[in-house]
């Protein structure tokens, strides 16, 4: 099975509107997640490299996963944060390390220095909790509050 992570290209777009519909369904937010949404983003990190990328998890020549990196300046932490906005693997292709190889991955893949990595996840996922813990992510009790 010859998989790799790469930098997501506009012919990915369809794989990665469905996938993002398969992650807010499988672990839904607060909120629906339309595919404009999705859209959107890609539009925008086209078009403003800055802001982040989407990446996918090619297997076989098929696009079974993706995620999106996005950047946070923090002056707390002194430089840029690749924040892990979103990480969906299809079902088949999960305990197969491919969420390792993307964090192994993320200084070829973000092409740029940064100062630390960021993500989110919900309090209930918990097998996302436990592989995050695994590769070394803590938490650091700030709890995330939004207004829309």
């Amino acid at each position: 099975m010859a998989s790799t992570w790469r930098n997501a290209i506009e012919a990915d777009d369809a794989a990665l509107i469905q996938l993002c519909g398969a992650l807010n369904e499988e672990d839904p937010g607060p909120q629906p997640v339309p595919a404009t949404h999705m859209v959107t983003t890609l539009r925008t990190f086209r078009e403003e490299p800055v802001r982040g990328k989407a990446v996918v998890l090619e297997v076989d020549g098929a696009v079974v996963g993706y995620a999106l990196l996005v950047s946070f300046w923090s002056n707390e932490l002194g430089g840029e944060v690749c924040t892990v906005d979103e990480l969906y693997v299809a079902p088949s292709y999960r305990s197969s390390g491919h969420g390792t190889v993307l964090f192994d991955e993320l200084p070829r893949l973000w092409g740029r220095p940064y100062a630390a990595v960021g993500l989110e996840t919900m309090p209930t996922n918990e097998r996302a909790r436990a592989f995050y813990r695994r590769i070394g992510f803590e938490g650091d009790n700030v709890a995330m509050v939004r207004r829309r």
